[in-house]
C-alpha cells in the first residue's frame, strides 16, 4: 500500500494502518534505528581505541547523532510514541558494536555495511510510500538515506569486506537489524 495518493485513488485493504499511523510508525522506527545507531558506534568507540578507523567512526557517529536528535523533535512534536524496546537497543546496540570491534577493524566496519545496506532498503521504502503525502518528512529521510550510504562507502574503504567470514557477519547482522526494524515498528 502506498501512503501517496499522488491524484490516484489509494485502496486499502482490511487491516492497513491509517495514514497517520502508518506515518507514526516510520517515525517510531526510524528513531529506534537512529538511537541503535549511535549505541553501535559508542560500542565500537569503546572498543576500538586508536585504530585507524577511530576517527571515520567518530564523524559517522556524530551524524547519527544530528539524525537521531531530528527524529526525537518528531517524536516529540507529532506526539509519537517510541518504541518500548529502547532498553533493549540500548544494551544490543553498544553489544553488537563492541563485538564487531573486539573481532578487528575490519569486521566493526564489516558491521557498519551490513546495517547501512538494510537502512538503504529501509529507507527507500519508506521515501517510496510516502510520496507527496509527507514531503517535508520524505525529503528527511531521503538526505539521512545518502548520508548512510555515505557510512557505508566509509566502510567499505576501510576495508569491510575482507574480514575472514564477511559473509556469515553481514548475513547474521543483516538478519538482526531486519528483525529490529520489524519489531520497533510495532512495539
Amino acid at each position: 500500500m502506498s501512503l501517496a495518493s499522488e491524484g490516484r485513488q489509494v485502496h486499502r485493504l482490511p487491516g492497513d494502518p491509517l495514514h497517520a499511523a502508518a506515518v507514526a510508525r516510520m517515525i517510531r522506527v526510524d528513531h529506534a534505528g537512529e538511537y541503535g545507531a549511535t549505541r553501535i558506534y559508542d560500542g565500537q568507540l569503546a572498543v576500538l581505541g586508536r585504530s585507524r578507523a577511530v576517527a571515520a567512526v567518530h564523524e559517522m557517529a556524530e551524524q547519527e547523532k544530528r539524525h537521531l536528535a531530528v527524529f526525537e523533535h518528531l517524536i516529540a512534536t507529532r506526539r509519537v510514541r517510541p518504541t518500548v524496546l529502547t532498553p533493549l537497543w540500548h544494551v544490543a546496540g553498544f553489544a553488537l558494536g563492541a563485538a564487531t570491534a573486539l573481532l578487528g577493524e575490519r569486521a566493526a566496519m564489516a558491521c557498519t555495511v551490513a546495517v547501512e545496506e538494510v537502512i538503504d532498503e529501509h529507507y527507500r521504502g519508506q521515501a517510496e510510500a510516502l510520496g507527496d503525502s509527507e514531503p517535508e518528512l520524505r525529503d528527511t529521510i531521503e538526505a539521512f538515506r545518502v548520508d548512510e550510504l555515505g557510512h557505508r562507502a566509509t566502510a567499505l574503504a576501510h576495508g569491510a569486506r575482507d574480514v575472514l567470514g564477511y559473509e556469515l557477519l553481514s548475513g547474521a547482522i543483516k538478519a538482526g537489524s531486519r528483525l529490529a526494524i520489524w519489531l520497533s515498528t510495532r512495539i
